[in-house]
């Protein structure tokens, strides 16, 4: 897409068929955990084995959530009428009824759900087998490798949030002097943009080390930087940076809560000159304020597009990802990610 409005106003696409991290493991104890996903109210909960499990928050019996209710073995139970349900759904229990309890009407909405890399994934289309694995975060527990866990939460459209988190232009003026700077002269570059099956990437060549706290902690004498930004079917943003043995990798992987609101499970995985524990604080410390600038304006974003009814937007050269993801995010709706040739273009951009 060039400099014209996509035909399609509205950037919400679900991609149910995959994977979504919705809070730390360690968030995941013996209490009932309330989360939505595609605008859907789950509870979570881990049984007596330990495994993570995942329901629709609705007791099929009187609509009461089953998260008012409590964890018994490997069953929640209801807190109105005590009906018990198993992490695959079905009714194992109705106090007071004769017989077994069966029948498909008495079963609660399941989805598959999985511990892994510090965080419980849930599947996103219910009573369905997964046909693929959770996404790996790269560099975790690779020898000479930090990595740190967050999850954050951001008042806007899972296509948003991820074309925020890969987009460069915007980091000279709503960060400025953290990461880059609108003042400093701008030197062109060369940006290689390929798209696959299920993702795309672009790789800045010849970027130097941009102005700015965070990118001195990354290469302190400065130099010629290996930049790229990738998006990864079903929703996971990826920003890496290397320069020598020095190198830093953040990984979003988004979890649309609702169509507006859009939770972050986030892997910083870093080596650089420093002892890790020595950065990880600071890292935090500017990593964090970066964050909070990004929500805050994509909190204004969305609160304009609520306004308006639509999302409009136009796209140039140098907004290198937002269109080629939003794209492959209907692909993905449409479960169209079969791997294919790799198609590639080069575009110059001045950084």
């Amino acid at each position: 897409m060039s400099d014209s409005t996509p035909r399609d106003h509205r950037f919400i696409a679900h991609v149910r068929d995959d994977w979504y991290p919705l809070c730390r493991s360690e968030s995941l104890r013996a209490r009932p955990l309330v989360v939505s996903l595609f605008g859907t109210p789950l509870v979570l909960f881990r049984a007596a084995s330990g495994a993570p499990a995942a329901l629709a928050d609705r007791c099929p019996h009187r609509n009461v959530p089953l998260s008012l209710g409590r964890v018994r073995g490997e069953r929640i139970q209801c807190a109105y009428h005590g009906w018990e349900f198993e992490t695959d759904g079905r009714c194992g229990a109705v106090p007071g009824l004769v017989g077994e309890p069966r029948g498909h009407e008495r079963r609660a909405a399941a989805y598959a759900a999985r511990e892994s890399q510090g965080f419980v994934w849930v599947y996103g289309r219910a009573d369905t087998a997964p046909v693929r694995e959770p996404f790996a975060f790269p560099y975790l527990d690779q020898r000479g490798w930090t990595s740190a866990r967050e999850v954050l939460d951001v008042d806007a459209s899972l296509h948003a949030v991820a074309e925020n988190a890969l987009d460069v232009p915007h980091t000279a003026f709503l960060h400025g002097g953290l990461f880059r700077d609108e003042n400093r002269a701008r030197r062109e570059i060369e940006v290689i943009v390929r798209r696959g099956g299920d993702r795309v990437e672009a790789e800045y060549v010849g970027e130097s080390r941009p102005p700015g706290v965070v990118a001195k902690l990354l290469a302190p004498h400065g130099g010629e930087v290996a930049h790229v930004d990738r998006f990864i079917l079903p929703s996971v943003a990826q920003v890496e940076y290397v320069l020598g043995d020095a190198g830093l990798c953040i990984s979003a992987a988004l979890a649309p809560l609702d169509d507006y609101r859009t939770r972050l499970a986030v892997m910083f995985s870093y080596r650089l000159p420093l002892p890790g524990w020595l950065v990880r604080p600071v890292l935090r410390r500017f990593a964090m304020r970066i964050f909070r600038q990004d929500a805050r304006m994509l909190a204004r974003q969305t609160e304009t597009v609520r306004h308006f009814g639509e999302e409009r937007y136009l796209f140039t050269e140098i907004d290198v990802l937002g269109a080629e993801i939003f794209d492959l995010l209907r692909a993905g709706a449409r479960d169209e990610r079969a791997p294919g040739p790799q198609r590639e273009r080069r575009l110059h951009i001045a950084v």
